[in-house]
């Protein structure tokens, strides 16, 4: 038995049984990949997958135990690596970060030039995408940490806290009507409104208050880029609701803003962590860094709980 083809029985698993799609994700073929598979059922005696030909169509009952029991073999050597690494030299290594655009366009950039400044033989990679792709990367082992609000407290077989809390704002041109009476949400509804994508920072939020006060929102546009967002509300095509981070009153001058933290709520953006992983001490740093009550004790205390969402 290999740890490769324990690797391929989990990346097959993963890509709901595509043995093509988990061949291009593990870069090599797709019949060495059926090859090592059948290797390995004979070598256990178990069908693991059932098949249609020479299609994978579902998992046996024993093979669900072997794949469940192969996930932690390959993360217990990954864990016996990072312990070696860490053993050999804490200051060099790779961090690879899952986050949404928003946390990276605007709440990262402090961090990130702190974290270099710290270990410069570290090599960190940012990656972007929806929260639902931040979860499945950190579930994967694509990414170390997962920085999202939404997707990643209900993702089992992540460890995650809450790293800090913010608010929407809405933002319209310093003229326009929205802003000379009381916000409410029916008064929002009277305009168009350019917000989020449904994925992306807390727009069920956003969702879930015109729900509650019987109004319908006039979304006439979406995006994952706050910038965009902003851009099209100078334009005067409807009025924004954007992330507070977002927001800069000197760069954004031609626009308005006003908390609508009583409208939609708090919105707490959270840190995940593949649960069993172990994390080098640069990555805990990192944490620290985005926030400070994300210290070194409360992360490897969390880790080690079998429980998977936190407030600290």
């Amino acid at each position: 038995m290999k740890l490769q083809q324990l690797r391929f029985l989990v990346e097959v698993f993963d890509s709901d049984l595509n043995v093509t799609l988990a061949a291009e994700r593990l870069f090599t073929s797709q019949p060495g990949v059926s090859k090592q598979l059948r290797q390995l059922e004979a070598e256990l005696g178990i069908v693991v997958f059932e098949r249609n030909g020479k299609r994978f169509t579902g998992v046996t009952e024993a093979g669900v135990a072997v794949i469940e029991s192969a996930r932690k073999v390959l993360l217990e050597a990954e864990n016996l690596k990072s312990i070696a690494d860490e053993l050999r030299d804490d200051s060099t290594g790779t961090l690879t970060v899952a986050t949404t655009h928003t946390q990276a366009r605007y709440v990262l950039p402090r961090v990130v030039a702190e974290f270099t400044r710290r270990f410069p033989k570290v090599r960190l990679s940012i990656r972007e995408g929806d929260p639902h792709r931040v979860t499945e990367m950190v579930l994967r082992g694509e990414a170390d940490i997962g920085i999202a609000t939404e997707s990643l407290a209900k993702a089992a077989g992540i460890v995650t806290l809450p790293a800090y809390s913010w608010n929407h704002l809405v933002i319209a041109p310093h003229d326009h009507p929205v802003l000379k009476s009381a916000l409410s949400v029916k008064s929002l509804a009277r305009h168009p409104l350019i917000t989020y994508d449904p994925a992306f920072s807390g727009r069920s939020r956003i969702d879930d208050s015109f729900s509650r006060a019987g109004a319908t929102a006039n979304i006439v546009l979406t995006a994952v880029d706050s910038d965009v967002i902003k851009t099209y509300v100078s334009l005067g095509l409807g009025v924004g609701i954007i992330a507070e981070m977002a927001y800069d009153k000197e760069r954004d001058s031609s626009l308005a803003a006003v908390n609508a933290g009583a409208l939609f709520g708090a919105n707490v953006t959270r840190v995940g962590l593949r649960r069993g992983a172990l994390s080098r001490r640069f990555a805990l740093v990192f944490l620290e860094l985005l926030s400070p009550q994300l210290t070194i004790a409360a992360v490897m205390s969390a880790s080690r709980n079998d429980g998977e969402s936190y407030d600290i």
